[in-house]
């Protein structure tokens, strides 16, 4: 009896941990699926997964950001002074570029409808990638920056541009339609002057 009672806890735990092992994993391969697809439009667990993935695409950013300012202003890397200055510029604008696109996926997060934060990331993510595929063009700089480049252009544009970006858009548009009044014809004017 004790060894049915122990083969039935075994079982029950072996299916409890085989559930949990095909829980959907949303990962970049997921989303680009979706965007591939003509899906319909992200479930709300789908979108905070989404801001989740690109929060930790950020950070991922931050830290090589500031690995590769480091490297820098402790010359382990052999850098002419000149070039230093310039890709120190470089680097301090991409800072306050994840800062901001920090705070965005933070107020998506709280307002997920919010047009003005999605696209300021949107931009962001594009802008950041473009200068990540930069440092990954710098023989030196490449070792550090690795896929990071590559996969936040994947992110921003086929992922959050389609799946997030796109439907806000549209049902702002769609809401705007139906309020926005219709604009007046302008009545010409005809004034009768006296000719001196």
């Amino acid at each position: 009896m004790a060894y049915r009672k122990w083969f039935l806890g075994l079982l029950i735990l072996c299916f409890s941990l085989v559930s949990l092992g095909f829980a959907e994993d949303y990962d970049l391969q997921y989303f680009l699926s979706k965007a591939s697809s003509k899906a319909e439009e992200l479930s709300k667990k789908e979108k905070i997964e989404l801001l989740s993935r690109i929060d930790r695409t950020m950070e991922q950013a931050q830290r090589i950001q500031m690995k590769l300012s480091q490297v820098i202003q402790t010359e382990e890397m052999e850098i002419r002074y000149q070039d230093g200055k310039f890709w120190m510029s470089r680097l301090e604008k991409d800072k306050a570029s994840i800062q901001t696109g920090l705070e965005q996926i933070k107020l998506l997060k709280e307002k997920p409808t919010y047009l003005v934060a999605s696209i300021i990331l949107y931009k962001t993510l594009k802008d950041l990638s473009a200068d990540f595929n930069t440092y990954n063009n710098v023989p030196s700089f490449s070792a550090l920056v690795g896929d990071l480049a590559p996969e936040m252009e994947l992110w921003a544009d086929p992922v959050f541009y389609k799946l997030y970006l796109l439907p806000i858009a549209r049902s702002k548009d769609k809401g705007m339609g139906k309020e926005r009044p219709q604009p007046q014809k302008e009545k010409k004017l005809t004034t009768q002057g006296k000719k001196p």
